[in-house]
C-alpha cells in the first residue's frame, strides 16, 4: 500500500547535529586523522610512480589498484559486517592496513620501491579499505537517530573530503621536501588513532535478526535481495553511470598537474586540495539543496557541473582556472555521492544494509577502477585534453539512464521490522533441514483474479528477495476460485530468517494480497520438508562451507 512518508528524512535537520553524538564524534575525528594520512599516501604513491615510469597506463593504474579490491570483497565484506561484530572487524582491518602502509614506507626508504611494489602494496591497502568500507558505513545508523542519517552521511563525506583537502596539500609539500617514504610512514601511524577509538567504542546489543547466519549463506541472501530489489538496482546503475566517466579526472590528475599545468608534487597536492575544499562547500550547501531539488534533478545538475569541470580542465593550461574547476568538481562530487549513499541506505532493510552498501561500493569503486584503466589507455594514444573531453561527453550522455532508473521513490517504504510469528509445527525441524516447501491457499472471486495475481507477484518478489529460491502462483482448473501460492526455501533456518526479515512495507503488500481472500477462515498455510533432500543439503554444507565458517571465527562476535 502507498506510504505517506516523505521521500527522504526531513531536510531541516542541522548539517552538524550528528556531531553531538559522542560515539559518532569520536569516530569522525579519528577517521579524519586516518583520511588525512590516506590522502597524503595517495599523493605520495601517485607522484612516486611518475618518478619511476613515464607510462600513462601505469600511473593511472595507481587509482585502479586503490579501487579494484572492492570488486573482489564488496559483497563478502558486507556479509561479514552483517554477520560478525562490526567493531572487531574494523580493528582487524585497520591493523592490516597499518602493516601494509609501513611496509611501503620501509621499501621506499630503502630505495627498493618499483612500479610493481607500489601497485602491489597500494592494492593491499585497497583490500583493507574494501573490507572496512561496508562495516564502517553500516555502523553509522547505530550512532545517530534516523532523522539525522542524511546529515551523518554528509558529515562522513565532509570528513573524507576534509582529509582530501588537507592531506594532499600537506602530502605534496612533504613529498617535495622529504620524499614519499615519510608520507607513507605518517599514513601508517594515522591508523593508530582509529584503532584506539574502536577499542573505546562499546556497541549496543544486536537485535538478533539473522542470528546464526553463516557468511556463505549471508552472501547468497545478499545476492537474492539485490536481484529482487528494483529500487536498489536503480541506485547501482545510476552510480556506475556517473563513476565510470568521472574517474577520468581522478586517474589523470597527476599527469594534468605535471604535463599540462607544469606543476610539481606540491601543485598536484593543491589541485587535490581544491577538490576537497569544493566537497566541503558542497556539504554545507547540501541541506538547502535537498529541501529544494528532487534527488533525480540533483544528480542531473551535479553530473552536468562535474562534466563542465572536466571540459574546462581539458581546455586550460592555467593553474588558477584548473583550481576553480576542481572546486566545482568537488561540490558536485559530494552532492552526487551523498545522494547515492543515502538512497542505498533508505532502500534496504537493516538486516542486509552492510551487504547493500558493499555492492553500492562495488558499483562505485569497480566503475572507478575500470574507468581509470580505460582513460589511462585512452590518454596514452589520444592525449590528456581529448580524453577528458570524451569523458565529459560520456558523463552527460549517461543522464539518459534517468527515465529508466529513477530514484524519486527513495525512502517512501517503511522498512522497520514487522516480525511474523514462527510457523506452528508438530514435528520440530532441525535448522539445516530442507529444502522447505510452503503452500498458501486462497479463495478469490473470479472478478478479482487479475488484480489478485498482480498483487501476488509483488509479494512473490518479496519472498524471493528474503530467501525463496523459487516462487509460483497456480490456479485450480477444476475450482477457478482456488489459488495456491508456492515457494521453496533452502533450509528451515533460512525460512525462519525469512520471517524475521519481513518489514512493515512487506506487511502492507501481504495485507493487500490477503484482502482478496473470500474464505471464512484465513488463507491456509502448509509447510513441507523432504527428508532425503535435507540429508543431501547437509552433505553439501559440510563439504562446501567449512572454509568460510572457519574464517567467520577469526573475529568473534
Amino acid at each position: 500500500m502507498a506510504d505517506t512518508k516523505p521521500a527522504e528524512p526531513p531536510a531541516s535537520t542541522s548539517a552538524w547535529a550528528p556531531l553531538r553524538e559522542p560515539c559518532f564524534r569520536a569516530l569522525w575525528i579519528a577517521a579524519l586523522a586516518s583520511n588525512i594520512g590516506t590522502w597524503m599516501h595517495n599523493v605520495g604513491a601517485s607522484w612516486l610512480m611518475t618518478t619511476l615510469t613515464d607510462s600513462a597506463l601505469l600511473i593511472a593504474l595507481v587509482q585502479t589498484a586503490t579501487s579494484l579490491p572492492i570488486v573482489f570483497l564488496a559483497l563478502p565484506a558486507g556479509a561479514m559486517a552483517d554477520v560478525l561484530d562490526v567493531r572487531r572487524m574494523l580493528i582487524v582491518t585497520q591493523t592490516c592496513m597499518l602493516v601494509a602502509a609501513a611496509g611501503l614506507a620501509v621499501l621506499t626508504l630503502a630505495g627498493a620501491a618499483t612500479p610493481s611494489a607500489v601497485l602491489g602494496l597500494t592494492f593491499l591497502l585497497g583490500l583493507g579499505s574494501a573490507a572496512t568500507a561496508p562495516a564502517w558505513q553500516a555502523a553509522v545508523p547505530e550512532m545517530v537517530p534516523r532523522a539525522q542519517l542524511p546529515a551523518a552521511v554528509a558529515l562522513n563525506s565532509v570528513q573524507f573530503n576534509l582529509g582530501r583537502a588537507i592531506g594532499p596539500a600537506i602530502g605534496g609539500l612533504i613529498v617535495a621536501a622529504a620524499g614519499a617514504a615519510v608520507v607513507f610512514g605518517i599514513n601508517a601511524a594515522s591508523y593508530l588513532a582509529v584503532i584506539a577509538v574502536l577499542w573505546w567504542w562499546r556497541r549496543e546489543p544486536e537485535d538478533g535478526i539473522g542470528a546464526g547466519e553463516k557468511i556463505a549463506g549471508a552472501v547468497g541472501a545478499g545476492v537474492r535481495y539485490i536481484r529482487n530489489s528494483p529500487e536498489l538496482q536503480a541506485v547501482l546503475v545510476r552510480t556506475a553511470a556517473f563513476a565510470l566517466p568521472a574517474s577520468a579526472l581522478w586517474a589523470l590528475l597527476p599527469l594534468i598537474a605535471r604535463d599540462q599545468l607544469r606543476m610539481d608534487a606540491g601543485g598536484y597536492g593543491v589541485l587535490l586540495g581544491c577538490l576537497g575544499a569544493g566537497s566541503v562547500a558542497g556539504a554545507a550547501l547540501l541541506p538547502r539543496v535537498r529541501s529544494r531539488i528532487t534527488v533525480d534533478r540533483r544528480i542531473a545538475l551535479g553530473s552536468m557541473l562535474y562534466a563542465a569541470a572536466m571540459l574546462a580542465t581539458a581546455a586550460t593550461r592555467n593553474a588558477i582556472v584548473a583550481g576553480v574547476a576542481m572546486v566545482a568538481a568537488g561540490i558536485s562530487w559530494l552532492v552526487l555521492l551523498t545522494s547515492f549513499n543515502v538512497a542505498t541506505r533508505l532502500n534496504v532493510a537493516r538486516w542486509v544494509q552492510a551487504r547493500a552498501l558493499g555492492v553500492y561500493l562495488l558499483s562505485f569503486q569497480g566503475s572507478m577502477a575500470l574507468g581509470s584503466a580505460l582513460w589511462g589507455l585512452t590518454a596514452g594514444s589520444a592525449g590528456l585534453p581529448r580524453t577528458l573531453t570524451i569523458a565529459g561527453v560520456v558523463l552527460i550522455a549517461g543522464l539518459a539512464a534517468t527515465p529508466l532508473w529513477r530514484l524519486r521513490g527513495t525512502g517512501r517504504a517503511d522498512l522497520s521490522p514487522s516480525i511474523r510469528p514462527d510457523p506452528e509445527v508438530e514435528l520440530e525441524p532441525k535448522p539445516d533441514d530442507g529444502p522447505v516447501l510452503v503452500l498458501i491457499e486462497y479463495r478469490v472471486a473470479a472478478a478479482d483474479a487479475e488484480a489478485f495475481a498482480k498483487a501476488a507477484r509483488r509479494l512473490g518478489r518479496i519472498r524471493r528477495r528474503d530467501g525463496a529460491v523459487r516462487w509460483g502462483l497456480f490456479r485450480d482448473v477444476a475450482d477457478p476460485d482456488r489459488f495456491v501460492e508456492t515457494y521453496v526455501v533452502d533450509s528451515w533456518a533460512e525460512h525462519l530468517r525469512q520471517h524475521e526479515r519481513f518489514t512493515q512495507a512487506d506487511a502492507d503488500v501481504r495485507d493487500l494480497v490477503t484482502s482478496f481472500h473470500t474464505g471464512q477462515e484465513p488463507p491456509t498455510v502448509s509447510h513441507f520438508i523432504h527428508p532425503d533432500a535435507a540429508l543431501r543439503q547437509r552433505r553439501w554444507v559440510r563439504w562446501t562451507r567449512p572454509a568460510l565458517d572457519k574464517a567467520s571465527t577469526l573475529i568473534p562476535r
